[in-house]
C-alpha cells in the first residue's frame, strides 16, 4: 500500500467553487483500480491549500494507472481552473501510525527500540 499526497493551491476566492467542483469528479477517483480510500482537507494555517491524500494498493495503481487514463484527464480538467498554481504530488509507503507506548513493537521505521 502507498499513499498519493497532493498539495492543492486553490485562489483564496474559489475555494467553495474549489469543493463543489471536487464533489462533481470524486467518483471517477473513487471507481480506479487500486483506489483504498481518501481524504481532502483543507490547511488550518492556509486554507485555501488543500491535501489529498489517496491511499493506493499499489505505486502503479496511481502512475502509470489512474494518471494515464481518460478517468484521470476528466478528474483535473474539472478542478485545474481552480488552481492557483501547479499542484504538488509525490508518494510514501504506507506504514502504521504508531503511539510510542510499551505495546508497539518498532520504532520509526521499524526499527526495533530496545
Amino acid at each position: 500500500m502507498i499513499y498519493e499526497i497532493a498539495l492543492l493551491p486553490v485562489h483564496k476566492e474559489q475555494v467553495e467553487q474549489f469543493k463543489q467542483a471536487f464533489a462533481e469528479v470524486v467518483h471517477l477517483l473513487q471507481r480506479a483500480k487500486g483506489y483504498g480510500g481518501h481524504m481532502l482537507a483543507p490547511g488550518i494555517e492556509s486554507p485555501e491549500r488543500f491535501n489529498l491524500i489517496v491511499r493506493w494498493a499499489s505505486l502503479e495503481d496511481h502512475t502509470p494507472g489512474f494518471e494515464a487514463s481518460d478517468d484521470h484527464q476528466t478528474f483535473m480538467l474539472g478542478l485545474e481552473k481552480y488552481f492557483s498554481e501547479e499542484p504538488t504530488v509525490y508518494h510514501i509507503e504506507g506504514a502504521p501510525f504508531t503511539t510510542g507506548k510499551d505495546e508497539d513493537q518498532n520504532g520509526i521505521f521499524g526499527v526495533a527500540v530496545p
